[in-house]
């Protein structure tokens, strides 16, 4: 459609709204300018322009506010050209993944054609400088992060594995030889990573000891062991693998290409969370892996800590987007379902369920802007990003809960666009440090005192 039909087609619309409301909305606009951006406008957003303006011309018609979890307009702290990155995330999570999402959650499968449309976004490695990604703030990470999870949470985290945890690891902890061999790729979606981190015997342990050795020999390093729960690592191209130095007990990372000898990942089964992230079990036995493909400057695990503190704050910002997926899908409901005669919107228990969600909602969105502000500006400590993760994953769950009550039995049949929500919130309350965890760390931090196990 020309621009010049899209003009066309809204001023028909404008003649069967009141004129007199016309003259006097065009003494406080500029309507040439407004028309300029009409014509920006894709068929998408047209439409929704249109619905808008019919409904203005219907009398007596009572006038509904829009679905909008962003309740303090954060957005309206965007540039006009970050706005366009989050508006163009959203257009695609709702017309490409929010019609096939419930179904391969369902199946436990991964879209893979999904991928080559996703790269498009151009939003992998958004806050890295250089090596083709975009050098975009942390903020818009966050933002991005929040995108995903709103409407799919496993997309979300399938995305924070590849471009927080695999491009971070290259990124804060790879030669500059491995970043131009990788970063590039990985920024394309032509290559993706996966982190291995977790064993079956060690989660929150990690620090204290890795079960999975590492043994230099020669210009070689011999890797052998388990890991558990690792996202994408069934069809990764590169795995990020943590272990532990039999000669110096510190923690080395490598990068472990899918065709290595003695590397094997197995898809879990079962799930009750995150179905559509294909989580494996990796046997290491024996796999050869050669110098150059060790991580050069990951030396200790304070350089894995460094990795995981960088994608922490984008955790935190997932809960949000998990939270304003249930909240809005559940305030939709709300509208459109009646009971008695009315929508049970207009009922006031339920209207207190909406607002101790919107309130949840809101507190995590200001923390978590605060939060990327902080990263920003460098100033970020790993009792910031700990405190989001307890404060978002503990009131996310709560937004959930609230969600599926008021839509009733409704709220646990995958068509309603919740109960996904309900169940993937308890993903994100145990990964990234568990709710504990990251409670000792913070209380580490105000207190002065480690109450860490020794």
């Amino acid at each position: 459609m020309s621009i010049f039909s899209k003009v066309k087609q809204t001023f028909a619309l404008m003649k069967e709204v009141d004129l007199d409301a016309i003259a006097k909305i065009s003494k406080k606009i500029d309507l040439p300018e407004v028309m300029a951006a009409v014509g920006e406008l894709d068929d998408r957003q047209l439409k929704g322009l249109m619905k808008m303006l019919k409904s203005q011309g219907k009398k007596g018609q009572h006038k509904l506010p829009p679905i909008d979890g962003d309740f303090y307009d954060l957005a309206l702290q965007l540039t006009p050209e970050q706005r366009k990155i989050q508006i163009k995330v959203r257009n695609f999570m709702e017309d490409e993944i929010q019609p096939i999402a419930n179904d391969f959650w369902n199946r436990a499968e991964f879209p893979h054609h999904i991928i080559p449309k996703m790269a498009k976004l151009n939003i992998a490695g958004l806050a890295y400088k250089g090596y083709g990604c975009p050098g975009e703030t942390f903020l818009m990470e966050g933002i991005m992060a929040m995108e995903l999870a709103r409407v799919d949470v496993s997309l979300s985290t399938f995305f924070g594995v590849h471009s927080g945890l695999a491009m971070g690891s290259i990124y804060l902890c790879g030669s500059e030889e491995q970043k131009q061999e990788w970063l590039p790729k990985m920024q394309r979606m032509e290559r993706i990573g996966a982190f291995g981190l977790t064993e079956p015997e060690v989660g929150s342990g990690a620090a204290g000891g890795l079960g999975t050795t590492c043994k230099q020999d020669g210009d070689t390093w011999i890797l052998n062991g388990n890991k558990k729960w690792i996202g994408n690592a069934t069809f990764a191209d590169v795995v990020i693998i943590w272990a532990r130095d039999e000669d110096s007990n510190q923690v080395k990372g490598f990068l472990v290409r899918k065709e290595t000898e003695g590397f094997t990942a197995t898809k879990m089964e079962n799930k009750m969370a995150l179905r559509t992230v294909q989580n494996a079990e990796i046997t290491l036995d024996n796999c050869r892996i050669p110098e150059s493909d060790r991580l050069q400057n990951a030396n200790s695990f304070k350089d894995t800590a460094a990795v995981l503190k960088m994608t922490r704050a984008a955790v935190a910002w997932q809960a949000v987007g998990c939270a304003r997926g249930a909240y809005e899908n559940a305030l939709k409901y709300t509208k459109k379902r009646e009971q008695f005669g009315r929508p049970i919107a207009s009922f006031q228990l339920i209207q207190n369920h909406l607002v101790e969600m919107l309130s949840n909602l809101t507190a995590m969105q200001t923390l978590c802007f605060r939060l990327s502000e902080l990263q920003d500006q460098e100033l970020l400590t790993d009792e910031h990003a700990s405190l989001a993760k307890v404060f978002c994953s503990m009131r996310t769950r709560d937004v959930v809960s609230r969600a599926r009550e008021v839509m009733g039995g409704n709220g646990i049949l995958l068509e309603y666009n919740v109960a996904r929500f309900v169940a993937d919130a308890e993903a994100i309350y145990s990964y990234e440090g568990t709710k504990e965890i990251n409670t000792l760390i913070v209380g580490r931090a105000i207190t002065g005192y480690s109450a860490f196990v020794s």
